[in-house]
């Protein structure tokens, strides 16, 4: 059973390698601030759980429409710190001032995934989180240094686990794995839901 992973994240990746399945990687093209532009100017304010949910079923669908076996995973990340959803920060300026405000601070991070059955279009979708807390004695030098590394820049929330960033971070409760962009509990229970064994993945 060959798996699509509608995404470039490394992240992602090595956690699929990580637990035996090598994926084929697709870049989606999926437009996000204007697809999230779209969905708001019609529905009104999305909050994080939407943001991803719609986001990630918009990445997989990109992808299905592209190939004709396998399943295909789309995902997306969002953490909601006091009711504000922060995505990539994408400047230095911008991430620097999110961890100024988080520093201290907790927030949920959620991760939307989308699976799509490419032989018969049938899709599954489900969204995991995880609360995230940060150390309180983080220096202004130490987010300085941080961001100048550029790792926080095209991640969610501006912050890692599986990098640098995870030094910064005092405790989770929730799915590790949703805080990297794909939880792999989550993944076994659509692929379940779509009917397959969840071994027939594993190619590594």
């Amino acid at each position: 059973m060959h798996l699509y992973l509608a995404s470039t994240s490394p992240a992602r990746l090595a956690t699929l390698r990580a637990v035996g399945i090598e994926p084929v990687t697709v870049a989606p093209g999926v437009d996000e601030e204007a697809a999230v532009a779209a969905a708001e100017a019609e529905h009104g304010r999305l909050d994080a759980l939407q943001t991803v949910s719609l986001l990630g079923r918009l990445k997989a669908e990109a992808v299905a429409a592209q190939v004709d076996d396998g399943l295909v995973l789309g995902g997306d990340s969002a953490f909601d710190l006091g009711g504000v959803v922060y995505g990539k920060p994408h400047l230095p300026e911008r991430a620097r001032e999110r961890w100024l405000a988080q520093r201290g601070q907790s927030g949920v991070l959620y991760s939307g995934h989308t699976l799509i059955d490419a032989t018969d279009g049938r899709a599954e979708s489900g969204v995991a989180s995880a609360t995230v807390r940060f150390a309180e004695d983080i220096t202004d030098a130490e987010i300085d240094a941080y961001v100048a590394t550029g790792e926080p820049l095209e991640v969610a929330g501006a912050f890692t686990i599986d990098a640098k960033g995870a030094g910064f971070i005092r405790e989770i409760d929730g799915d590790p794995h949703a805080v990297v962009g794909l939880s792999v509990q989550l993944l076994r229970t659509l692929v379940r839901r779509l009917g397959h064994d969840w071994p027939s993945l594993w190619n590594r």
